[in-house]
């Protein structure tokens, strides 16, 4: 084994013909303080100390070493508690650079920062057999003819799912495939995401990461994954075929096989904090080699740290060494992993100055300069746990997770807001994002995801149940905005069973045909339910997996599903590029869009603000225009109704110059959302009764 003094560039383990060259960053570390710990079969650890510097980064490269190798690192000084600086040569450290990552974290006491009982006292207890290793990797892989599929934004129909979850009781796929990146992309699977409809998944945390010593603890895991260690390494756990790099081949094969069934791939990434948690908890990586770098530490008391995302940590983006390992990371997953975008975790934590979102933060403007993200997209959750909500401040391209959407809609439907609130989101959320310049497709709209009740729950409960997490029910949010429809939980009242049927009918089909880009919660289409958890992400069992079991009434919620998704897919006047006006066209194809009130005339200020839960949205396909050439592009014009009163609501069609007839494609009454059979052809100026909380769309045939 031959040692040469190495390059500073690439950072983290990179393989050549002769070895592999090692680069790791610290501006505290002095010569020979930084040991490279290379670990054979039987887990005997070899040291070799790093002498040679460029800048702050340390170097060496080492003859012999190949794919596969087991490595990490010891920092042996400087330990000053009061300047924030903790390296401590007991703990072992992971490359944060690492591709790969090998073995478990089972929270052994001898991983905390402090000796027990003394936060200035340096632990001298080895965590070397509790903690995993970073692994070298051989980047090589034939990608064939695989590259990006390019979806507009504003044609994409987000799927948000958990590689375990999905497959974990999943009857058609491998047994040995189950909970993997393997099984995600197994063709039971992709014929489900194909048949439905979706065009792109949302995948939770697929950076390794690790659990909360707390929860091993207490014999539970984080099985949601928001508690990331390694920003290159894809989670290990949900490899199925190794994770001495095999993970690395598995995660790529599972892109491709998406891509070629016309699915974009988006990682949902958390660069706001590390696993490393608050001073008293792990050193595992970041915290050993470089504490005051890599994080947020608190003004004034260099032991504690800032914490705007309710971990114990946040990340500095101020810093440059954590913007370019961020931008890296994204980097390498759009380049060598071929993913097609980015949802971040607790996004405004990461674009702040000290008090707010600030739209020229180094962050911003790094990835927006940034050529290899150039066509990648990017998905803000527009908040964080330090009071910085900042739905609409992200510039664009970003897109935005809409909460406003969320609450204003689960209102509507619940008949705790009027339609007023509801045709502001059907028609993208122009309060929100017009002002700053943006257009409909910077709204995600969304009615559930991971975090809150599925859309089975959100009918079924009206509070939440997460005695599971062992957590005396305090945690999760207390603002569910459900409705459970006249019963806590199951029921065999077959009235309310319909109604709740009709009721996620009614959700899924106002997500569908509202403006802006819709993200479905993985399971909502086959009735997914946490059984009133709406904070499960403790819970790796039969609470969070999907239930593939399907009864009538949970088929038939995946046809209405495929139906609506068809639907929106098929018509570009459910996902306009720009927002609708009510506006004459200067072409003279009448208005964009017409609001309705009950005796089929247009709403006025007063109908709007009389509280009404009864609407009529017209939508006319006439005025769009191609988003390339801006030429005509005209599509079918539809007429939306909507009722969310408990009794039924005669309404009086549109008159002659807005269709002389029409035709029902969905109607929420039904099981499926096929309207009755034979189905009427209805006319100008008739009347048609909606049922209580139902929704029906026409398409005009003449």
């Amino acid at each position: 084994m031959d040692l040469t003094s190495g390059k500073p560039f690439p950072m983290g383990a990179t393989l050549d013909s002769q070895g592999t060259n090692f680069a790791v960053y610290s501006t505290s570390a002095a010569p020979g303080a930084i040991q490279l710990c290379l670990f054979d079969e039987a887990g005997g650890e070899t040291q070799i100390p790093l002498t040679a510097r460029t800048g702050n980064v340390w170097h060496v490269h080492v003859s012999g070493i190949r794919a596969g190798q087991r490595y990490g690192y010891r920092m042996s000084g400087p330990w000053e508690p009061d300047g924030g600086l903790w390296a401590n040569p007991a703990k072992l450290l992971l490359d944060p650079w690492s591709k790969a990552i090998d073995g478990r974290f089972d929270a052994d006491e001898s991983v905390v920062t402090h000796a027990p009982g003394n936060r200035d006292g340096i632990d001298t207890r080895d965590s070397a057999p509790h903690v995993p290793r970073s692994v070298v990797v051989d980047p090589s892989f034939d990608w064939r003819n695989d590259k990006p599929l390019g979806v507009p934004l504003s044609d994409l129909v987000l799927y948000e799912t958990h590689v375990r979850g999905l497959t974990m009781r999943h009857p058609h796929v491998p047994e040995t495939q189950r909970g993997t990146y393997a099984g995600l992309a197994s063709p039971p699977v992709i014929d489900h995401l194909t048949a439905l409809g979706v065009n792109a998944v949302e995948l939770m945390p697929v950076h390794h990461f690790v659990p909360e010593m707390r929860l091993l603890q207490e014999g539970r895991t984080n099985y949601w994954g928001y508690s990331s260690i390694g920003f290159f390494a894809p989670h290990a756990a949900y490899s199925s075929s190794g994770s001495r790099g095999q993970q690395v081949n598995e995660f790529k094969a599972m892109v491709a096989a998406l891509h070629a069934a016309g699915i974009e791939v988006i990682l949902d990434v958390v660069f706001n904090h590390t696993a490393e948690g608050t001073s008293d908890g792990p050193t595992l990586a970041y915290r050993g080699l470089d504490n005051p770098t890599y994080y947020r530490l608190a003004a004034g008391d260099p032991r504690s740290y800032v914490d705007y995302t309710g971990t114990g940590n946040t990340l500095d983006t101020g810093e440059a060494e954590v913007l370019r390992i961020i931008a890296s990371s994204l980097r390498y997953w759009v380049t060598d992993m071929h993913v097609d975008g980015f949802r971040f975790d607790l996004a405004s934590a990461l674009a702040r100055d000290t008090v707010s979102v600030d739209r020229a933060s180094s962050f911003l403007d790094l990835l927006y300069q940034d050529p290899a993200l150039t066509d990648t997209k990017l998905i803000a959750e527009p908040w964080d746990t330090g009071d910085g909500y900042f739905l609409g401040h992200f510039p664009p391209p970003w897109g935005e997770w809409n909460d406003r959407y969320r609450g204003g809609v689960r209102d509507y439907w619940r008949a705790q807001t009027s339609s007023a609130e509801l045709a502001t989101r059907l028609a993208g959320s122009r309060d929100v994002f017009q002002a700053k310049d943006l257009t409909p497709d910077a709204s995600i709209n969304y009615l559930a995801a991971h975090d809150g009740f599925t859309l089975t729950d959100l009918v079924s409960y009206n509070g939440k149940h997460n005695e599971a997490n062992g957590e005396d029910n305090r945690d999760g949010s207390n603002d569910n905005r459900s409705w459970n429809c006249g019963a806590e939980g199951p029921t065999d009242n077959q009235d309310i069973v319909a109604l709740r049927a009709r009721q996620r009918r009614n959700f899924l089909a106002t997500l569908l045909f509202s403006q802006g880009v819709p993200m479905i919660l993985g399971g909502d289409e086959i009735g997914r339910t946490q059984q009133g958890n709406n904070n499960a992400y403790c819970q790796d069992n039969e609470i969070s997996w999907y239930d593939w079991n399907l009864d009538q009434e949970r088929q038939e919620l995946l046809e209405f599903s495929k139906l609506v998704i068809g639907l929106r897919r098929a018509h570009p006047v459910f996902r306009r590029r720009v927002f609708l006006t009510g506006e004459e066209n200067d072409a003279g194809l009448g208005k964009d869009v017409e609001w309705f009130s009950v005796d089929g005339t247009p709403m006025t200020d007063e109908r709007w603000g009389s509280g009404t839960l009864t609407v009529g949205m017209w939508l006319n396909g006439a005025v769009l225009l191609d988003p390339m050439t801006c030429d005509p592009q005209p599509d079918d014009t539809f007429l939306l109704l909507c009722n969310a009163w408990w009794e039924p609501q005669p309404f009086s069609l549109p008159d002659r110059r807005y269709g002389v007839s029409w035709v029902p494609v969905v109607d929420s009454v039904e099981p499926t959302g096929v309207p009755a059979r034979p189905t009427p052809v209805l006319q100008a100026g008739t009347g048609y009764t909606l049922a209580p909380r139902s929704l029906l769309l026409l398409r005009r045939t003449s």
